[in-house]
């Protein structure tokens, strides 16, 4: 977030309302992922799974390698029936795989060495997949399990699609980086759907826990904070990322093959920073920040017509009401109670290096604090409309409305908190971690699948309130 001026907003100024809803709600959207059921089970490489029958070069026999040669078979398997079903093109294996270590001896394929490259990659040169199994992938399953490594692969498989498929994916040499990124994670979730179904010999994976995990992993693996989507070597933010892997997972290949920059320019949040944000998208979060916060929510919600809460400084419970420290909203006298010590040590700035290792010294991010207290504040403007607080669906529309204010913020007059470039990914992470918020009832009671979550905020961050009442009834 940034803290200043006003910035040049768009033409007129959103205000945010929301309509009253039944008690009775089913809370069949909280009981979903895509149509499909909530599962919780151990994802990841199936106990009987077959060996795979390919030749990797330099392959080794430890976990990472077995779980990279099997994601690449799966995803064979799949994409030897999608390309065909879906495109009308016969489907070939990729020339050749490689395994190397990038803190071990040097190895080559058609794009050059290996030496100190923690990477995976598809290589086009000589239509080979590669990836690091010394550093790379022993990190990722360190840090998000083994679905890590089948979501990496499966996302470099996708480029291998797309040469493929050629022309019916409108891949050019002048294609902007960012749409073959955006593809190639679309590619990646449609796979996790067919995977998720039921259909691979060699994965299981939940929809609560396993796409949690899998979504984690995409997490990690994004462009830093003021990265522009017009850089050559733009791969896109969480939020953009996700968001294209969710396309693909709920629609399927074909919708992956139709993205262009014309379709997704108008959603994309990757961008530099303003040049009026002298932090670079980091403000603290202490008393001041908390009042321009109430400022822009009052405004952000005016058109509810619903009571504004005060937000308090009490240790982030309510007495004889809610405890969901370090945020609750007290409905008794309509407060938001927080613990300012607490959401200050959340809203550290971000360590991205150190969450790559592992050993992370900081933060969630200011707008992660941010969140947390604003999802608190629509429980109350919910409650004000008649809104049920507590059932299965009040913390997705809690959620939305979270991104409907934060897509609303920087319009507003008179105001001053505007997001920055990195804001919207401390959203996402944030609503990742077991214990957010965000996409919680006023118990506290959250959402179990993260896929579910994250579509919830993107959802009122791209439409608006309206679909928070539509959708999440």
């Amino acid at each position: 977030m940034r803290a200043g001026g006003l910035a040049v907003a768009m033409a007129g100024v959103l205000l945010l309302g929301l309509t009253a809803c039944g008690a009775d709600d089913t809370g069949s959207a909280a009981g979903s992922v895509a149509g499909l059921p909530i599962t919780h089970f151990q994802s990841g490489l199936r106990a009987n799974a077959p060996a795979p029958n390919l030749d990797v070069e330099n392959a080794s026999d430890d976990e990472a390698d077995k779980l990279a040669t099997s994601t690449i078979a799966d995803v064979e398997d799949y994409w030897s029936k999608q390309l065909p079903d879906d495109f009308g093109v016969a489907f070939e294996p990729v020339s050749s795989l490689l395994s190397y270590e990038s803190n071990g001896e040097n190895q080559q394929n058609g794009c050059g060495n290996t030496r100190k490259n923690v990477n995976a990659f598809y290589c086009g040169a000589d239509d080979s997949v590669a990836w690091d199994r010394g550093v790379l992938l022993p990190t990722m399953i360190q840090q998000f399990g083994p679905l890590s490594v089948v979501t990496v692969l499966a996302h470099e498989f996708g480029h291998a699609v797309q040469f493929r498929l050629g022309a019916k994916a409108g891949i050019t040499r002048s294609t902007p980086t960012i749409v073959k990124e955006q593809q190639a994670d679309c590619f990646a979730g449609s796979y996790y759907r067919w995977v998720v179904e039921g259909n691979s010999k060699y994965f299981t994976v939940s929809t609560a826990e396993g796409l949690n995990a899998a979504l984690s992993s995409l997490f990690l693996v994004r462009d830093s904070a003021g990265t522009s989507a017009e850089d050559r070597q733009a791969h896109g933010t969480a939020f953009d990322r996700l968001f294209a892997f969710q396309l693909g997972f709920e629609k399927g290949p074909k919708d992956c093959a139709a993205i262009t920059m014309d379709n997704i320019k108008p959603r994309l949040v990757e961008r530099p920073f303003d040049p009026a944000d002298k932090n670079e998208g980091t403000i603290d979060i202490d008393d001041q920040t908390v009042g321009l916060l109430k400022e822009s929510l009052d405004a952000a919600f005016a058109g509810a017509k619903a009571p504004a809460p005060e937000i308090v400084d009490g240790g982030g419970t309510c007495q004889g009401g809610p405890a969901t420290p370090p945020a609750s909203y007290c409905p008794s006298d309509n407060t938001v109670n927080i613990d300012l010590n607490t959401l200050a040590e959340l809203g550290r700035p971000v360590d991205q290096s150190g969450e790559f290792t592992g050993q992370s010294n900081g933060g969630f991010g200011d707008f992660a604090a941010l969140s947390e207290i604003a999802s608190r504040y629509a429980l109350a403007i919910q409650k004000g409309v008649g809104a049920s607080l507590d059932n299965a669906n009040a913390g997705l529309r809690t959620a939305c409305l979270v991104g409907a204010w934060a897509a609303a913020a920087n319009n507003l007059q008179d105001t001053k908190l505007r997001l920055s470039a990195g804001d919207l990914d401390e959203a996402i992470s944030d609503l990742l971690r077991p214990d957010s918020l965000v996409a919680a009832d006023v118990n506290g009671k959250r959402v179990d699948a993260g896929f579910t979550r994250v579509e919830a905020m993107r959802t009122g961050y791209l439409q608006g309130s309206t679909p928070c009442t539509k959708q999440y009834g």
